[in-house]
C-alpha cells in the first residue's frame, strides 16, 4: 500500500501565520504538524510515501523531512501541485506513483490520537474500493457528513449540510484502489473550481463500494487558529500523559 500526504493550499484561514510559510510546517506542540500524518502512515506499516505540497515554501518540505530517515524510511517521494486545484485535483499528482496498488491519503492538518494501522489491514483484506473513517462530532456542519442507512452502509456524504444528517463527520484519512484516479478523472469543478473529495468519495457509494469504520480516539484538523490550538493541546496532553516530551 502507497501513502500519500496532501499539504498543499495557501492556509488562508491561518494568516498571518501562514504568510511566510506553508501552514503543514507550523508547529504543533513539539513538532512541525508534517510530522504527524507522516507519522501516522509509518506507524500503520506503510513505508512508501508521496507528499504533494505547492507554493513557494515547497522546498522546505524537503530541507526539513529530506528522504525520512528520521521515521524509519529509506525514500520520500515528492510531488508538486501548481494553483489551488482543489483535493481530489492535488491527488490526481499521485497517480505514476500508486500505480495499480491500494492507497492510504491523509489530509496533512489532520491529527488523530490513535493508531490507523487496523483500519489499514481491515482495507487490505478488502482489497478494492474505498474506505473512510469516521468520527462522532458536536458541530457536524463545518465538514463532510455522512448519511447512514439502516443497514450501516452509508448512503451518501453532504459536504457542510446546514441540517446534518448524522453526526458523523468524514475525518481526513481516506483510502482507495487505483480506480479513484478514474473516477477523479471524471470529475467537474466545483463552485469553488475545484475538484472535490467529497464528488470521489460519492462515486465508491454509488458504486457499491464504500466501507467505513468509526475513530474511537480523539481526531482534529489544524487549519484555523482556533483548532491549531486545539491539535497542540490535545497533543500535549497525550505527550505528557505517555511520558513523551521529545
Amino acid at each position: 500500500m502507497k501513502g500519500i500526504i496532501l499539504a498543499g493550499g495557501l492556509g488562508t484561514r491561518l494568516r498571518p501565520l501562514t504568510n511566510v510559510t506553508n501552514k503543514h510546517l507550523l508547529p504543533v506542540y513539539n513538532k512541525p504538524m508534517i510530522y504527524y500524518p507522516l507519522g501516522t502512515l509509518v506507524e500503520a506499516g506503510i513505508r512508501e510515501i508521496m507528499v504533494v505540497t505547492g507554493g513557494n515554501n515547497a522546498g522546505d518540505f524537503l530541507r526539513l523531512l529530506r528522504n525520512g530517515k528520521e521515521f524509519g524510511l529509506s525514500h520520500l517521494h515528492y510531488a508538486y501541485q501548481e494553483g489551488e486545484g482543489g483535493i481530489a485535483q492535488a491527488l490526481s499528482l499521485a497517480e505514476s506513483f500508486v500505480d495499480d496498488d491500494l492507497l492510504c491519503v491523509v489530509l496533512g492538518d489532520n491529527i488523530i490520537e490513535d493508531s490507523i494501522r487496523p483500519y489499514v489491514e481491515r482495507f487490505k483484506e478488502q482489497g478494492r474500493g474505498a474506505k473512510i473513517l469516521l468520527k462522532e462530532v458536536p458541530d457536524p456542519q463545518r465538514f463532510g457528513v455522512a448519511e447512514l442507512g439502516p443497514n450501516g452502509n452509508v448512503l451518501r456524504i453532504i459536504e457542510k449540510p446546514a441540517v446534518p444528517p448524522s453526526s458523523y463527520a468524514v475525518t481526513g484519512f481516506y483510502m482507495y484502489d487505483s480506480r479513484v484516479f478514474e473516477i477523479i478523472h471524471t470529475l467537474k469543478p466545483s463552485k469553488r473550481g475545484e475538484l472535490e473529495i467529497t464528488d470521489v468519495n460519492n462515486g465508491y457509494i454509488e458504486s457499491g463500494s464504500m466501507t467505513y469504520d468509526i475513530l474511537p480516539g480523539w481526531w482534529t484538523d489544524a487549519g484555523t487558529i482556533e483548532s491549531l490550538l486545539r491539535a497542540t493541546n490535545l497533543v500535549a496532553r497525550k505527550c505528557r500523559g505517555s511520558g513523551i516530551e521529545d
